[in-house]
C-alpha cells in the first residue's frame, strides 16, 4: 500500500549517490568576467600586461610587472536579466546582488644585487569571486503533448515494484528515489500488481493540454584564493607562479507545476514538485606563465592553466504533492490528494570533477605612457571535464561529456587611453559555446568600459560590463526534457580602490 507521507531523521551521511549532469560540470568549468575595475573595463584583455591585481589570475607573470607594493579591494553589483520563452509565453525576471568580489596585494623585493640579471621578486596574493550564481528564471506555458509523468517514468523503468513499496526513501539511491516518488505521489503505476514488476505507465491522463511552470532561482559563488610568485629577468622578460585554492557554494530551489483539464473521473490532475539542492566543495589548481617585451611597445605573453580538481558534496531535498481521481486502495473516486515529503536531507557521498584546463596567448602594444591595446586569446576543451564517483562507474556520464561539449575559443579584446590622471578604458570579449549544440547554451558576446583616476599612491576605479546570450533551459535531465529559450543579459558596476606603499 503506498504511503502518503513519509517521516525520518535528518541524516549526517548516505551511501547513495546523486546524478551528476553535465550542466552541474559545464557551471563549475566555466567562469565569468569578473576581478578589478580597471581588468573588468578592459574586457580581461592583460594576459601581455600585468601590473593589475586581477591579472595575476590572467598570467601569474603580472605581478612582476608591478614596480611598488600595492593593497587593493573591488565591490560589485550584478544583476541580470532572464526573458523566457516557453510554448509561446513570455516571461521576465530579474536578479540583482551586491558583493565584496575581490581583494588582494602585491609585493615588490628588489635585488640588492644590482648587477644581476634576475631584477626582483615578487610575491602576490588575490581573492576573486570568478562567477557569481545569483539568478532566477520562470517559464510557464501550455505543453500541447508531454507530461512531467515522463521524468519519473524514465526513471522507474526497470525498477522492481516491491522496491518502491517497502523501502524508505533514504534507503534508495538517486534514480530509485525519483522512481519513488512518483509511485508514492500516485503520477505512475506498475503495470502488473506484482512484486516483481517492473514496467509503469503514467497516471496523468492523455490529450496534451498541459499547462506547466517552472522556477529555478539559484545562489552562491564560484570562488579563487591564488598565491603567486614571479621574478623578472633582465628589463625583457617576466616569469610566474600560482598556486590556487578553489571554492565552490551553490544553492538551487527549483518548483515544477502542471496541471491539465483532460478528465473528471480519473487520473492526475495537478502536481507539485520541489527540489532543494546545496552543492559546496574545495579545489586546486595552479597556473604558469610568462611575459616578454619584445621591443618598447610590444608585449607577448603565454600562460597555461591546469584544470581545476574539486572534491564536491551534494545535498538534497525533494517533496511531491499531487491531486486527481482514484487515489488510494481502495480508489476513491472523489478528488483526493497526496504529499510525499522525505522530511530528509539526503547527504550524498562526495565526488571528484575534473575541470579543462587552458592555455592562453597574448599580445599588447603599449603607445608609450599615453595608451596601450591589448588582445587575449584562450583554447579550453570542456569534452575533457570528467567526473569521479568513490565506488562508482563514471564511464558513462564522462562519455556522454565526451560527447556532447566541445573545445571553445574565447577572444578578448581591450584598451586604455591616459589624459594626465585620468584612464580611459573599453573592451569587448567573444566566448564560444562549450556545447557542440549551440542550441543548449549559444555563444557570449560582450562589452565593456570604464574609466580610472590616480591622486598619487591611491586610485579610483570604475568599470560598467554588458554581456548577452541564448541557452535552452531543460525542466529535467531526462525523461521529460522540454526547455524555455532564455535570453539572458547581465550588467555589472565595478569599483575598485588601490592604494600603492
Amino acid at each position: 500500500m503506498k504511503k502518503i507521507s513519509l517521516l525520518f531523521f535528518l541524516s549526517l551521511f548516505a551511501s547513495s549517490s546523486n546524478a551528476q549532469e553535465i550542466s552541474d560540470a559545464v557551471r563549475y568549468a566555466t567562469s565569468e568576467l569578473h576581478g578589478t575595475a580597471r581588468f573588468v573595463g578592459m574586457s580581461g584583455a592583460f594576459g601581455a600586461l600585468g601590473g593589475d591585481l586581477s591579472s595575476l589570475n590572467a598570467n601569474p607573470a603580472g605581478s612582476a610587472v608591478f614596480l611598488t607594493n600595492q593593497f587593493g579591494f573591488t565591490l560589485s553589483n550584478y544583476s541580470t536579466k532572464n526573458n523566457s520563452s516557453y510554448y509561446g509565453a513570455e516571461y521576465y525576471t530579474c536578479e540583482s546582488s551586491f558583493e565584496f568580489n575581490q581583494i588582494g596585494s602585491v609585493f615588490v623585493i628588489y635585488n640588492p644585487d644590482t648587477n644581476s640579471d634576475w631584477k626582483k621578486l615578487t610575491l602576490g596574493f588575490d581573492y576573486e569571486n570568478t562567477s557569481n550564481f545569483d539568478n532566477n528564471i520562470f517559464s510557464q506555458g501550455t505543453n500541447p503533448t508531454s507530461s512531467v509523468s515522463n521524468y519519473f517514468l524514465s526513471y522507474a523503468n526497470g525498477i522492481p515494484l516491491n522496491i518502491l513499496e517497502s523501502s524508505n526513501y533514504n534507503q534508495l539511491n538517486f534514480s530509485e528515489q525519483q522512481a519513488f516518488l512518483g509511485y508514492q505521489g500516485y503520477i505512475i503505476n506498475p503495470l502488473l500488481d506484482e512484486p516483481n514488476n517492473f514496467l509503469y505507465s503514467s497516471n496523468v491522463p492523455g490529450g496534451g493540454g498541459y499547462y506547466q511552470e517552472n522556477y529555478i532561482g539559484s545562489s552562491g559563488y564560484n570562488g579563487k584564493l591564488i598565491f603567486n610568485a614571479a621574478t623578472q629577468y633582465k628589463d625583457k622578460y617576466y616569469f610566474g607562479l600560482n598556486l590556487n585554492s578553489n571554492f565552490v557554494n551553490y544553492y538551487q530551489y527549483t518548483s515544477f507545476q502542471e496541471s491539465n483539464k483532460n478528465s473528471d473521473s480519473q487520473g492526475v490532475k495537478s502536481l507539485f514538485f520541489d527540489n532543494n539542492l546545496y552543492t559546496y566543495g574545495y579545489g586546486f589548481s595552479f597556473q604558469l606563465g610568462g611575459i616578454a617585451r619584445v621591443t618598447d611597445n610590444i608585449r607577448l605573453g603565454l600562460t597555461y592553466e591546469s584544470p581545476t580538481w574539486y572534491e564536491l558534496n551534494d545535498e538534497l531535498r525533494q517533496t511531491l504533492s499531487s491531486t486527481g481521481y482514484n487515489y488510494g486502495n481502495p480508489p476513491d473516486p472523489q478528488l483526493s490528494s497526496t504529499f510525499v515529503d522525505s522530511d530528509y536531507i539526503m547527504i550524498y557521498q562526495p565526488y571528484d570533477l575534473q575541470t579543462p584546463g587552458k592555455f592562453t596567448g597574448s599580445l599588447a602594444y603599449v603607445f608609450k605612457k599615453i595608451g596601450l591595446i591589448s588582445f587575449d586569446y584562450t583554447y579550453k576543451d570542456y569534452g575533457n571535464t570528467k567526473y569521479k564517483n568513490y565506488n562508482s562507474n563514471n564511464s558513462g556520464v564522462n562519455n556522454t561529456i565526451s560527447n556532447t561539449l566541445a573545445a571553445a575559443s574565447e577572444f578578448r579584446l581591450g584598451a586604455e587611453y591616459k589624459i594626465k590622471q585620468l584612464s580611459l578604458r573599453g573592451g569587448y570579449r567573444y566566448e564560444q559555446s562549450p556545447y557542440k549544440n549551440k542550441q543548449v547554451i549559444g555563444d557570449l558576446n560582450g562589452f565593456s568600459t570604464g574609466l580610472g583616476y590616480s591622486l598619487g599612491p591611491t586610485k579610483f576605479d570604475f568599470a560598467y560590463a554588458y554581456s548577452h546570450n541564448v541557452s535552452q533551459q531543460g525542466s529535467f535531465s531526462q525523461g521529460f526534457t522540454d526547455s524555455a529559450q532564455v535570453h539572458a543579459n547581465k550588467n555589472s558596476f565595478v569599483m575598485t580602490l588601490l592604494y600603492d606603499f
